[in-house]
């Protein structure tokens, strides 16, 4: 028997795979804008917890995953397991993903709303805050977004090519991003090759002359937003030397009594390395926290020569600007001091200076509403019904995936209890999006795009090698 072409296409991108039933039974349908954790993790919620749910997740690009695929550092395979369980929720046969989709372009907040019971935001941050001081804009001046993206193979970042030709880079930030992109950098080679970073990134990396990596924050040891693990990890790298400023730990000591756990322990690995600094042995790699420093301006002509801080000291936790001024070398930039998202449907509430959607407990406002105080949003008729945002568009780039998975499974309970309680009426079913004209890419599209980035992988030795080429990822999901 010989299957049309139509019907193959229609086989591959999902078509026909659900929506078969002849119950009378109205199926809850709901669409999330966004295959990223916070994506996955509310889908895998309310199918556990809501009945006669069915579930669209969007996606801008042609293959899953988000953060957890263009933010995790290529070295740590182990972050990346949670795919395992993203796998699953896909697969459920109440779940379909549709790939090369993006809110914005190919349909509009108004449509989605017009052709789904519920409708949840997870689409991330995808811009950079910016430092706005001198010279920003210079040549060697680059965000640790666009640094990470490069290395992990973004669409859109293949032909980024930062300069690596220097001694010296300077990390604006001291978050895990930050931590990241420094460990990728003072990395051997050899050791990044059994990763699944991109083959271009790869190859500049092995010719780059940076020996140097500064790692500048506003407030103090006490005040740092990376985690033990990722501090760990560089602290143990080969060839590398961890270089402390004294002066820096002023006091820190006599806290450590006072702190809490977490920030007990890594205040004390810091505080074992400041004091082991003097027996390291001579390394080709130096990485240096630098704390307390504001950069206030950037210097050079075409390209970056060095930073000027202001000196802080603190109060209340807050970094207060002294008179005092530091001038310190470097070869590149990067900042690394947040993200924020972008309003891709001016029918969204959406925070342009936080960069994030108006909500509480993840229900979005209505644009009347330019808070976001709980005591005047909880008022009955201020909330868009059955709209919802969760995950970085909803909180702003805060914390890990633990992070996002808690947000995402509290806003998942809001959305079935208000099924559940009538405040969404699903009295008819509803259409889902309008497909036809559309170029998607269903889940069985991206396994072929994903076994392809294996076998490519496996001729070179490593995990994987990842596709960047959009049109590429296409051809291969069409089975061309």
């Amino acid at each position: 028997m010989h299957l049309s072409t139509t019907l193959i296409r229609s086989l591959r991108n999902g078509y026909t795979r659900r929506y078969v039933s002849t119950s009378t039974t109205v199926q809850k349908r709901i669409c999330i804008v966004g295959a990223g954790p916070a994506g996955f993790y509310a889908a895998q919620y309310i199918l556990k917890h809501l009945e006669n749910s069915e579930i669209d997740i969007v996606e801008k690009l042609p293959v899953p995953f988000g953060l957890v695929r263009f933010g995790v550092a290529p070295d740590h395979p182990e972050v990346k397991n949670v795919i395992n369980t993203f796998t699953k929720t896909a697969e459920n046969p109440r779940v379909r993903f549709l790939g090369n989709l993006s809110l914005g372009k190919d349909f509009t907040l108004a449509e989605l709303r017009e052709r789904y019971h519920a409708v949840l935001l997870t689409y991330g941050a995808d811009k950079d805050r910016t430092l706005n001081i001198p010279n920003e804009t210079l040549r060697n001046v680059l965000s640790a977004r666009e640094f990470v993206a490069w290395y992990n193979g973004l669409p859109g970042f293949e032909n980024f090519n930062p300069d690596l030709s220097g001694s010296t880079l300077t990390l604006l930030g001291q978050g895990n991003v930050a931590i990241d992109v420094a460990r990728i950098v003072l990395s051997n080679v050899d050791e990044l090759k059994k990763t699944d970073i991109t083959e271009f990134a790869l190859e500049a990396l092995s010719r780059s002359k940076i020996k140097k990596v500064l790692l500048v924050g506003r407030r103090g040891p006490l005040q740092v937003a990376y985690t033990i693990k990722e501090l760990r990890e560089l602290l143990k790298l080969p060839s590398c030397s961890t270089i402390w400023r004294p002066n820096d730990f002023r006091g820190v000591q006599e806290a450590v009594p006072k702190l809490a756990r977490p920030r007990k322990r890594i205040t004390e690995l810091m505080l074992k390395s400041l004091s082991e600094q003097s027996k390291q042995p001579n390394s080709s790699g130096i990485f240096q926290p630098v704390f307390f420093r504001s950069p206030t301006k950037i210097n050079g002509d075409d390209c970056v020569q060095s930073v000027e801080y202001a000196v802080n000291r603190l109060e209340d936790d807050r970094a207060i600007p002294t008179d005092e001024m530091e001038t310190i070398q470097t070869d590149l930039v990067c900042r690394s001091i947040g993200y924020m998202s972008t309003n891709v449907d001016q029918e969204l509430n959406f925070d342009n200076r936080k960069g994030c959607v108006r909500n509480v407990s993840g229900r979005v406002l209505k644009r009347t509403s330019t808070g976001c105080d709980e005591n005047v949003a909880d008022v009955e008729g201020n909330f868009e019904n059955g709209l919802y945002s969760s995950g970085w568009l909803a909180t702003g780039p805060t914390g890990v995936i633990l992070t996002t998975m808690n947000n995402s499974f509290g806003v998942a309970d809001v959305i079935c209890k208000d099924f559940q309680n009538n405040i969404i009426r699903a009295n008819e079913n509803r259409s889902g999006l309008d497909l036809r004209g559309k170029r998607t890419v269903s889940w069985a599209g991206w396994k072929a795009i994903d076994e392809e980035e294996i076998r490519r992988g496996t001729e070179k030795g490593k995990l994987k090698e990842k596709i960047v080429n959009v049109d590429e990822m296409l051809k291969i999901a069409d089975g061309k």
